[in-house]
């Protein structure tokens, strides 16, 4: 596209098209990457907010598949929290994700840190203890989903 040239939404809704084909974006999400690539910011949420309307795009959707495919890869409830937040996702829409999940987190838990720390025979030192809960929380579980797997 040259300078002289101005968009039109056809063209920036194709775009737009392109990248929801391949799979579901956040509504701040889908702006940046079509901004990103050099189409005029207002334009873009004119046909991203058209694009919802439709029901083409949907945060709802896009938070739903994204906590399930998060909690299917053993992430706990405040990493999908904090990831989704970061994709200009709602606190509502993402508690109704969260909550939708059909997921017990201290079993998901206990299944990551088997798979993590299989040679599990030995008894844990402070230090070791300290070292796999810091590991937990940063996979996203809080202390009350694997706090009895470290009492060994």
């Amino acid at each position: 596209m040259s300078e002289r040239e101005q968009p039109t939404a056809a063209e920036v809704r194709e775009g737009a098209v392109r990248l929801l084909a391949r799979r579901e974006h956040s509504a701040e999400e889908l702006a940046a990457k079509l901004i990103r690539r050099g189409w005029p910011e207002a334009l873009v949420w004119e046909v991203v907010g058209a694009l919802a309307d439709a029901g083409l795009q949907s945060d709802r959707r896009f938070a739903e598949a994204f906590a399930r495919q998060r909690a299917e890869r053993f992430y706990g409830p405040m990493r999908i929290d904090a990831e989704l937040r970061q994709r200009g996702i709602d606190r509502a829409l993402i508690k109704e994700a969260v909550d939708a999940l059909d997921v017990d987190f201290t079993e998901s838990a206990e299944r990551f840190y088997r798979r993590r720390y299989a040679d599990d025979s030995e008894t844990l030192t402070y230090p070791e203890r300290a070292r796999r809960a810091q590991a937990m929380a940063r996979r996203g579980f809080g202390p009350e989903h694997f706090r009895d797997l470290l009492e060994h």
